[in-house]
């Protein structure tokens, strides 16, 4: 195994902690809150407005949560196996940038996937032509992606500015 001491962060962890976050949100305001939508609400087999196609589409939601919690907890594991490595800790804007660009990037892949190839759902399934939303959305997470990168990319260049040397911690012992 080589050594990755002194190296710089990988975007991994807050590209998963991106999507993760933002399925989490997307989940919470715009299934439960708002209720705009749930994950096979426009299937036509599961209306919103029967008791039973709700028990279906939370069921689904269910599982969009738990696919959001297995990406944020594999964005700790990341996390965690980089602090281990010794690599250099990102800085908040290169952070910040990956977490941005990885919920752009989770917009972008579930607005294509989900209201346009599949048709599970839209934006708002509560409306008679919900184009208009999906393709904010899609428009939303192509700018987060932009945004993000832009962001991340300046603070990595922040990072190389830095001279950080990694230091062993009081007390610490390697396992």
């Amino acid at each position: 195994m080589t050594s990755s001491v002194g190296e710089p962060p990988s975007p991994a962890a807050g590209l998963l902690y991106g999507i993760g976050l933002g399925g989490f949100v997307d989940g919470i305001v715009l299934h439960q809150i708002l209720q705009w939508h749930h994950m096979v609400s426009a299937t036509g087999d599961h209306p919103m407005t029967t008791v039973a196609g709700l028990e279906v589409n939370t069921l689904a939601d269910g599982f969009f949560h738990l696919f959001s919690w297995f990406a944020v907890a594999g964005a700790s594991i990341v996390t965690l196996a980089q602090w281990r490595q010794g690599r250099l800790p990102p800085s908040w804007r290169f952070h910040l940038g990956c977490v941005l660009a990885g919920w752009g990037g989770f917009n972008l892949v579930e607005g294509l996937v989900d209201h346009q190839l599949l048709g599970v759902h839209h934006v708002r399934d509560d409306l008679g032509g919900p184009l208009a939303w999906d393709l904010a959305f899609l428009a939303l997470g192509a700018l987060q992606v932009v945004v993000g990168w832009w962001v991340a990319r300046s603070g990595s260049q922040e990072l190389a500015v830095r001279a950080w040397e990694p230091r062993p911690v009081a007390g610490a012992g390697g396992a």
